[in-house]
Order: C-alpha cells, then structure tokens, then sequence
C-alpha cells in the first residue's frame, strides 16, 4: 500500500496502473519508422524476459515451450489478461506499437502477478510494429491463435495499404499460423469488417468457421466483451462485424 501511495500511476484500491497516464493517441501510422528492438530471428526471442516463471533462466529457452496466441495491437491488454486464466498453460504475447499503451501493459501485467502469485505468467506484452516484424517473432507454423481485435479502420482508400489485415499481410500471418489456427478479427466499422471477410475469404490458405464451431468456441464470446474498445461499443447500443477464419493447407 504504501508503494502505491508513493506512485500516483497505480489505484490504490486496486494495486492495477491507471489508464489516464498511459493515454496515447487511438492508433499510430504502422508505415512509419519507429525506433525499438527488434530480434534478428524467432531464435533471437528472449523468453526469459516475457515469461520467467517458465524460463527461470535465459540458459533454459530450450524451445519446447513456444509463444502460440498473439494478439496484434493489443491495446490496453483487456483480451490478453481474459486469455490468460482461460488458457494458464500457452504463452502468449500482445504486440502494440504505442510506447505508452505498452508501458501500461506491462504494469498491469506485473501489477496482476504480484497480486495473483502463480497467474498471469503466460502473458506478455512487447513494443513492436507487427506489419513488419511479425517473422522476426514467430517460426512458420508456430501460432494457434492470432487475434485482430478493432483495428485502426484507415477510412481514406489511398490509406488502406495501413490496414493490419490485407491480402498481402495474410501470406505473412498463414506462414506463422499452425494449419488448424484461426484468426479472429472484429470491429465495429461495417466497412471495414466487410473488407477483412473478403481479404480472407478470398485467401487459399483460410475458410471460415462454421456456425456451430462459433458457438462452441470460448473465444468467441471475448472478442466483444474483453477488449476496451468492445465494452465501449456494447455501452453506445453500436453493431460489431467479426470474421473468424481457419488456417487451412493449400490445395495442390
């Protein structure tokens, strides 16, 4: 307690970091240069770092245990933190571009770990720009989830080469997804929820789920709910537009 009383950036109550000092703009040009470390290979990942629970020492990343859900442009961590206690055995990481929300993040993240002793261990959070490092990250074949949860929508077409799903970026994330992997996205821009559905309808490596797998898909149902900008939608009576697609293996 009185750690938090000497640092105004966490609740009291709560132990958790307050948004209103990590406030950063909605969304940030991924086309521009930015400057953070990134790793020259999957190799080069430091598990350590991320997960030192399970990798008590940078010696024993032996890489039997690998990051499989990742969740693009996290935002303030409210899907990851849920994915977390559904899923305490699978690593996973958020990867956001703002400094600030990934500063959060991380608190809130260690915040949690100090109050919950042995939960939240499989979850991270790292500073990055997925549209163009997503390899330097993930081996081929090593994700099961990947989750792209309200998107910058980029209104202006000569903008719409900014957007995080597109045919060309698809190829990209078919190459780290596992064949069985799914992609979830969401957002409340009909337009833009249209053009996801078609990028990955009209994609060879992806078919969507059907309506019963939907349904019986625990995710699902956080998609809309877990995330910030979900709840906001959900408080205004707004529409939400997903398309959950498969990973599937090319025909020849």
């Amino acid at each position: 307690m009185l750690e938090n009383e000497a640092n105004p950036t966490l609740s009291k109550s709560t132990g958790l970091p307050r948004k209103r000092f990590y406030r950063a703009r909605a969304h940030s040009n991924p086309l521009s240069d930015s400057h953070f470390p990134i790793p020259i290979s999957p190799h080069h990942v430091d598990y350590f770092l991320h997960y030192p629970q399970f990798f008590p020492s940078s010696d024993q990343t032996d890489g039997s245990k690998k990051i499989q859900f990742a969740d693009i442009g996290c935002g303030f961590g409210g899907l990851l933190i849920s994915l977390a206690t559904l899923f305490p055995e699978t690593l996973m990481i958020g990867m956001e571009l703002r400094d600030k929300v990934t500063e959060y993040v991380k608190e809130r993240i260690l915040a949690l770990r100090t109050a919950n002793p042995g939960q939240y261990q499989n979850v991270s959070v790292v500073r990055t720009n997925s549209m163009k490092y997503i390899p330097n990250y993930f081996e081929k074949g090593q994700l099961s989830k990947m989750f792209f949860l309200f998107p910058d929508p980029h209104f202006k077409e000569k903008n719409h080469r900014r957007r995080v799903i597109s045919r060309f970026l698809l190829d990209e994330y078919a190459y780290v997804l596992q064949v069985g992997g799914i992609i979830y996205t969401i957002t409340d821009v009909e337009e833009l929820g249209e053009w996801m559905k078609t990028c990955l309808q009209d994609h060879p490596m992806f078919e969507a789920l059907t309506s019963e797998e939907l349904e019986v898909d625990p995710v699902v149902k956080l998609l809309s709910s877990a995330t910030e900008e979900g709840q906001k939608v959900a408080r205004n009576g707004g529409q939400t537009f997903q398309a959950v697609y498969r990973r599937i293996a090319p025909s020849l």
